[in-house]
């Protein structure tokens, strides 16, 4: 049995990854895009997801969360996909973008269900990062994200993996 504590530690921990994650897709995305117009769009949302990070890392040493073991993985796994992405065009990054920014709403919307008021403040950080989350998937709409050849094929695999890293990451 699940409890409240067990709930807030898989939730932080997750979260403190996915937020390092995020950040590293758009450094991968910078180390192909740099010197494009696209440059200080992918650092706006990189600054974001550094203010989400920052909170995360903050909550894991103040509530004495275990950090997941698999950082290094997704050190590496969050660069490749987002230089992979950005190789193929800004369309496929902005794809990229998308997808994760999908699966991360569906994910914070989840938690900011399940947490009670003793939890409020933490609700309330969650619900203004899946704004920001939301704002990243729909500047990459704008961005023509769903121009790219094979768009739902490519989306749907990043989703995919964002949900089987979200479920592994609660754990490990």
């Amino acid at each position: 049995m699940t409890t409240p504590r067990d709930y807030l530690e898989r939730l932080i921990r997750v979260d403190h990854a996915g937020e390092y994650g995020a950040k590293r897709i758009y450094q991968g995305q910078l180390a192909v895009l740099r010197g494009t117009k696209y440059q200080p769009i992918i650092e706006h949302m990189q600054a974001q997801e550094e203010v989400h990070l920052k909170h995360f890392s903050n909550l894991i040493g103040a509530r004495r969360v275990r950090p997941t073991a698999l950082l290094p993985l997704w050190h590496i796994a969050g660069f490749a996909l987002g230089a992979a992405t950005a190789a193929l065009g800004h369309r496929a990054a902005m794809a990229c973008t998308v997808a994760v920014e999908e699966a991360i709403d569906e994910h914070y919307a989840a938690q900011e269900l399940a947490l009670g008021d003793d939890e409020a403040a933490l609700r309330t950080d969650i619900g203004r990062f899946r704004a920001e989350e939301l704002e990243h998937r729909d500047t990459g709409l704008e961005h023509e994200a769903e121009l790219t050849p094979g768009y739902r094929v490519l989306s749907a695999v990043i989703k995919a993996g964002c949900k089987i890293a979200i479920k592994v990451t609660e754990r490990v």
